[in-house]
């Protein structure tokens, strides 16, 4: 079965999604690479269109945070819990982790969606933001493009197996985050005793 719309459909998503629009841009990417596994499509062409859409759209939330982002979330922050002070925490954990976060939040659905968008509004240069940008786009095409194209035609075998070991995987993840924010307290603690 094609892919609905094919390499339009998956760079529509992808880019949308760049800026906030809740769009399934990863799945759209595996759906597409899927597809690719079954000779429906091309896989570089797809990867392609995927990694400029998302560079593309990630772009557009930047311009959009540095054009209204801040002046917005000040007025009405608070609606939605982001307070002038909290905002200020997240100026400030931009500023000093800007370039790690862009790369990172592409992989971590809610972030990918407002990377961009943060980035502008917390006033990130835009060379920087965009060279972070392009290796985040890069990193997180080419993972889920490789995994729907070797997944092919055992995309469903796949899933079961992922939903199966799933409670597995949030547990080491939460083990981890535990232990990175205990890390990160003692690391706090010395240094406020070596002060």
């Amino acid at each position: 079965m094609a892919l609905p719309y094919g390499y339009l459909g998956v760079g529509v998503t992808v880019f949308v999604e760049g800026f906030g629009v809740p769009a399934a841009g990863e799945t759209a990417i595996i759906a597409g690479a899927g597809a690719a596994g079954r000779g429906e499509l091309n896989v570089v062409m797809l990867g392609v269109i995927a990694f400029a859409a998302a560079v593309c759209g990630d772009a557009v939330g930047y311009g959009i945070g540095r054009l209204g982002g801040r002046r917005l979330i000040l007025r009405y922050g608070r609606f939605v819990r982001l307070t002038p002070e909290r905002f200020g925490h997240v100026e400030t954990f931009m500023t000093r982790n800007g370039a790690k976060v862009v790369v990172v939040a592409r992989f971590v659905e809610g972030l990918r969606q407002f990377n961009g968008l943060v980035a502008g509004t917390t006033g990130m240069p835009w060379p920087r933001f965009l060279v972070a940008d392009v290796v985040g786009a890069a990193l997180w095409v080419g993972a889920w493009t490789t995994v729907g194209y070797v997944a092919g035609d055992h995309f469903a075998e796949i899933k079961d197996a992922v939903l199966r070991f799933r409670p597995y995987a949030i547990a080491g993840v939460a083990l981890l985050l535990v232990a990175l924010v205990v890390w990160r307290v003692r690391r706090h603690r010395h240094r406020q005793s070596s002060l």
